[in-house]
């Protein structure tokens, strides 16, 4: 973790299986907008979904999201948990994840960028730099 990043692997429950798997939470400073939420499928290979820092923020006390992600904070088994819902064409898992170490990387992710400041972080000539290179290069 620098003060540009954080980096946060927790176990993970995968619902209705008893082994938990790993998954990794990323954030940085330079994609204010966004968290990288990885899940390891085997040793050194992870899948990889971008998902906006706000919902993991609003997840914590209430269910959001729509379409390809939606989380939900429940008790299971008498623990507080964030329940992640992940759709795609290929089909649906759901993620379950303790609540307070989700609560620990979105602490210290605003510790990086806090909230209603991430406008600050982005430079958007060097956005629109990129998008006028990509679709040339198309």
């Amino acid at each position: 973790m620098t003060s540009e990043a954080v980096r946060q692997d927790m176990f993970t429950v995968l619902h209705g299986q008893a082994t938990p798997i790993v998954t990794r939470w990323s954030y940085r400073a330079a994609d204010p907008f966004a968290v990288t939420l990885a899940v390891r499928i085997q040793q050194g290979h992870w899948i990889e979904w971008l998902v906006a820092r706000d919902l993991v923020v609003r997840a914590l006390d209430e269910a959001t999201g729509e379409g390809d992600i939606r989380m939900t904070p429940k008790t299971a088994s008498g623990y507080d948990i964030v329940e992640i819902e992940i759709r795609s064409t290929d089909g649906r898992a759901v993620l379950e994840v303790d609540h307070d170490l989700l609560h620990q990387f979105v602490h210290a992710t605003l510790g990086v960028v806090a909230l209603g400041q991430e406008s600050a972080h982005v430079d958007m000539d060097e956005a629109i730099a990129r998008l006028i290179t990509r679709s040339t290069a198309e």
